[in-house]
């Protein structure tokens, strides 16, 4: 998924004694012990189960929104392993992997009172079709689910759910080894068949965990209460997922994340759910490392994608040269040391993770290149989004574009709706752009299938940002999202990464270390950091 880490350009110069002055000048919010009070330095792309495709948005609904599996509410790899969720034990899988049942655990409710039912969760696949979601092409392994696509009628063949005994059938194309991975993300969480067919971030579907999104106000914030729906059904039916240690939340979205870290130095905010500002990282780790702050390497990679289907980059000439012109040791620097450098598709923490560079800066062969290349259009376009380090990656970026020979122009959009507008085929001019991703589960294939799959290409909320469409290469991840890891399986997804970076759809340029930063008030030692939700809600507690 997509993460945005929301680092305004503004007070780039305040230090963290100003801010420290600035916090002790105000007293801190009254409030109930079990109220907490959240800052988000960016509204999510989507507060939709089945649209959002962002770390923040998963962050706010993923102990909302269960699926039929979960992942274990735990930090580190341990957080990885799936375990039943609203289904009463793991999957059955048959016919050679490609047929899974499962059984709805009875007696759930939705917090408007309304039961769960097996057929919910075919309604919530269908759902993640009709609207196009970013996370559809992960579930056309499905059988039917492809012409269900197309057509939009007619239910997905593969998929059997009976109501009476709560038993749901999957059947698949073909085997998956990252299956039971799609049923624990939230995109296959269960909705009622009530719940319209579009956006719902204003009025976000009736919740099955222990919180309900009680009030949503796009691009300003939203709360968070207790689901009635959970202690009196859910929770002795889901046991593993933890019911939490506060009644209410209350997020408010702040822009700028000086006075996000003034908030929570003031215990007004107890905690940003983005890092604090890269240049006063070192001066808060010195302070409060360990108590307040700590520091998690991430699976993820950020890069610049390339649109290989349009002058000039449909030239894979083109496309390697200005893998060479991009100086990954100056985004380092851009991203104050945040961002460790790296030039392949799949991050250091990954299975099948190369540590190979086909492209070592060298500015002076990507000018003879693109000389030899002689591209006619050299009018490009830059996308990227208003957070200070991506703004600024994006202008270094076009600087690098323009040396050469280039005319590159950057078109900025705001944090809030910058991958809705990316991944829109109506937005003209989608030349190259800044991009990140970070793991949806702990699988090669979730770096290669949304982004790289020619299939997956959509019309909206596409994530193959550089439309890349190589048959060859289609066929080696369908084939290897069927094998089972192993040290064979990690070799292939090596030489699968080569063969895309040679063709230089992207310029990889690194991966992301986080933060979390909360208030004095909060335990951090029990803040949980999911691998794929990040901090869950569920585990902070106020001392």
């Amino acid at each position: 998924m997509s993460r945005r880490l929301a680092l305004t350009s503004a007070s780039l110069l305040v230090g963290l004694s100003t801010l420290l002055a600035w916090s002790a000048q105000a007293p801190a919010v009254a409030g109930g012990p079990t109220t907490l009070r959240v800052a988000y330095g960016s509204y999510p792309d989507y507060m939709d189960p089945q649209l959002s495709y962002t770390a923040e948005g998963w962050s706010a609904m993923g102990e909302v929104y269960i699926p039929l599996l979960t992942f274990r509410h735990t930090s580190g790899k341990a957080g990885t392993e799936v375990v039943p969720g609203l289904a009463r034990s793991m999957p059955r899988v048959s016919d050679g992997g490609r047929t899974y049942t499962l059984f709805l655990q009875p007696g759930l409710e939705y917090s408007d009172g309304t039961p769960v039912r097996a057929t919910d969760f075919e309604y919530a696949i269908e759902r993640l079709f009709r609207m196009r979601s970013g996370g559809a092409p992960l579930y056309s392994v499905i059988v039917g689910a492809p012409r269900y696509s197309r057509t939009g009628r007619g239910g997905i063949a593969g998929i059997v759910a009976d109501n009476r005994t709560g038993r749901i059938v999957i059947h698949l194309r073909r085997a998956s080894s990252t299956f039971p991975d799609l049923l624990a993300l939230m995109f296959a969480a269960p909705v009622p068949p009530t719940t319209p067919l579009h956006d719902q971030s204003s009025h976000p579907p009736p919740a099955t965990g222990p919180y309900v999104i009680g009030r949503s106000r796009p691009g300003i914030g939203w709360s968070y209460a207790r689901n009635p729906a959970w202690a009196a059904h859910n929770e002795a039916r889901v046991p593993q997922v933890p019911s939490g240690h506060v009644d209410k939340i209350e997020v408010h979205v702040i822009r700028d994340p000086y006075a996000e870290v003034s908030e929570v130095l003031a215990g007004k905010i107890d905690w940003m759910q983005n890092p604090p500002p890269a240049p006063l990282v070192q001066e808060l780790a010195e302070r409060y490392k360990g108590t307040q702050l700590r520091f998690e390497q991430s699976p993820s990679t950020y890069y610049f994608w390339l649109n290989t289907t349009r002058p000039p980059f449909n030239d894979v000439r083109v496309r390697r040269a200005v893998n060479y012109a991009v100086d990954a040791n100056a985004l380092q620097r851009i991203y104050f040391g945040q961002l460790t450098p790296t030039h392949e598709i799949l991050p250091p923490s990954m299975p099948g993770y190369g540590g190979f560079d086909l492209y070592p800066y060298d500015l002076a062969k990507a000018r003879r290149m693109i000389a030899a290349a002689h591209p006619r259009d050299r009018r490009v376009t830059v996308w990227t989004d208003t957070e200070s380090q991506n703004l600024e990656a994006g202008k270094y970026f076009a600087a690098v574009l323009r040396r050469l020979g280039f005319h590159a122009h950057v078109k900025v959009v705001s944090s809030d709706n910058y991958f809705t507008a990316i991944g829109n085929s109506a937005t003209p001019n989608l030349d190259a752009g800044w991009a990140d991703w970070f793991q949806d589960f702990p699988h090669p294939d979730d770096f290669f299938r949304p982004q790289l799959l020619g299939s997956s290409i959509q019309p909206v909320n596409n994530y193959n940002l550089s439309r890349i469409d190589v048959p060859a290469l289609n066929a080696k991840i369908n084939h290897l999202s069927t094998l089972p890891l192993s040290p064979t399986t990690e070799r292939h997804y090596t030489a699968l990464d080569r063969s895309f970076m040679k063709l230089a759809p992207w310029v990889p340029f690194g991966t992301q270390t986080l933060t979390t930063f909360v208030s004095s008030r909060v335990d951090l030692d029990k803040v949980v950091s999911s691998p794929v939700f990040y901090e869950y809600l569920t585990s902070f507690e106020l001392r």
